[in-house]
């Protein structure tokens, strides 16, 4: 044979269904394959379907087409497989499988990532055998060279990709990064109104009007609110020790519980407080201040009655255990779902508690935290979860205090001095019926 002639090799076996080769191993790897791919697009289908129809946002919307958009294409992997490893007669079918496979261990490697820092859960085993299986089949597929046969003009490629990237960046910014990193703007206030001297008892009688407004673009859920009415000490020389102010009474003000504040609402309430002992000189001033607890009900739902979720009295000092606060005057305690279902398969179930701390200080102390999972009470800590301040927008929101002169209140309720007004009775809510424990 003369230097330079072709040579040409002809397989005389068979036509193209018949391979030259060990047909159980080949019909193994493909098997395997094809149930890898069928295994990744039932999670991707169940994830995606569920946001495409309830996730809280915009973005999670899109996210879940987005997501069964991938599993469709996982399913023509799978379709594809059955074809390269039997009878390769679509040109194309080893390029789709390799692209369902790099999915395959992209959705393994991001679960593992989402799991950094969370619960063990069975989404964890999902990751890790995706990472695995998708290994192994990319090595595959790359020594059986499935990328064969792809041909894409440069110039065709890179508009393509500059398109979509740019595209893609523009709805991000706009319709998700925009509207996570908007803050709910929340206001909450007191202030005095007018004040009276019931000319039986002389007890005086002065009404504080509260409210609190959402002024921002962010729905919230109000999970606790209260106030204080305090009185600021006289100093009758400048060279007494500084006397500590007196609680004169504290309450909430808001109405149901776990109400939905949307943007542009107002809830306010007027009090009547008591002041049994109105002695001239006994106070200098009368200050009113309130707080508010809310957490964005974009990033979560309530998946329980928290309005029911009230525990009081009896049900709630039976049910205390080691590390939860001492002398509550209430709890609440409810199941909230994540704003999308890949929040909640990462995540794992949640509860939010609400505790309320009577005595000299009212505090009220809220946590995010799985059901199964204690939260010690530690006067060191802070009064929220700051884990759950960054995912959830949980915010503590304290109204700036009103301070009106004690002699001119006294003055003016002389002034208007009649009947005396109903005041604000002591809360103590009845007990509520309970949920089964989460």
């Amino acid at each position: 044979m003369a230097d330079g002639d072709s040579v040409q090799w002809q397989w005389l076996g068979g036509d193209a269904t018949v391979w030259p080769d060990k047909a159980w191993m080949r019909r193994t790897t493909g098997f395997f394959v094809v149930v890898g791919l069928l295994a990744t697009s039932c999670p991707l289908f169940r994830i995606g379907i569920a946001d495409s129809g309830s996730a809280l946002t915009y973005g999670g919307r899109i996210a879940g087409f987005t997501i069964v958009f991938v599993a469709v294409v996982v399913l023509i992997a799978a379709a594809a497989a059955v074809d390269f490893w039997e009878t390769r007669r679509w040109r194309y079918s080893g390029v789709v499988v390799l692209l369902g496979v790099v999915i395959a261990l992209l959705c393994g490697i991001s679960l593992l990532l989402l799991q950094i820092g969370e619960n063990f859960t069975l989404y964890t085993v999902i990751g890790i055998a995706l990472v695995v299986w998708a290994s192994i089949a990319l090595f595959e597929l790359i020594k059986s060279r499935a990328g064969k046969g792809l041909s894409i003009p440069k110039n065709i490629a890179i508009g393509v990709i500059i398109s979509t990237v740019l595209a893609a960046a523009n709805l991000a910014y706009s319709q998700i990064y925009v509207p996570y990193v908007t803050t709910p703007l929340i206001q909450t206030g007191a202030a005095f109104k007018e004040s009276n001297i019931d000319k039986r008892t002389g007890k005086l009688y002065m009404t504080v009007h509260m409210y609190v407004r959402n002024a921002g673009q962010v729905p919230v859920y109000v999970l606790g609110s209260t106030y204080w009415i305090r009185g600021e000490p006289a100093k009758s020389k400048p060279v007494d020790k500084e006397s500590r102010s007196e609680l004169i009474y504290d309450g909430e003000f808001v109405r149901p519980d776990g109400h939905v504040l949307n943007p542009g609402e107002e809830v306010a309430q007027d009090a009547v407080i008591e002041v049994k002992d109105p002695a001239p000189g006994k106070f200098e001033a009368i200050t009113a201040q309130s707080e508010v607890y809310v957490i964005r009900k974009d990033r979560m739902r309530m998946t329980g009655n928290y309005e029911r979720a009230r525990v009081v009295g009896k049900s709630l000092k039976e049910s205390l255990e080691e590390g939860d606060p001492p002398n509550p005057q209430y709890r609440f305690r409810t199941g909230i779902s994540n704003s999308s279902e890949i929040l909640n398969a990462t995540r794992g179930p949640q509860c939010v508690t609400v505790w309320r701390l009577g005595g000299k200080k009212p505090l009220v102390l809220v946590d995010v935290s799985p059901p199964d999972k204690r939260i010690r009470f530690d006067l060191e800590r802070p009064p929220l979860d700051q884990r759950a301040t960054e995912r959830y927008g949980l915010t503590q929101v304290r109204g700036a205090m009103a301070q009106t002169p004690y002699p001119g209140l006294l003055e003016k309720a002389a002034a208007d001095k009649g009947a005396a007004p109903t005041p604000t009775p002591t809360p103590t809510p009845p007990p509520r019926p309970q949920l089964p424990a989460l």
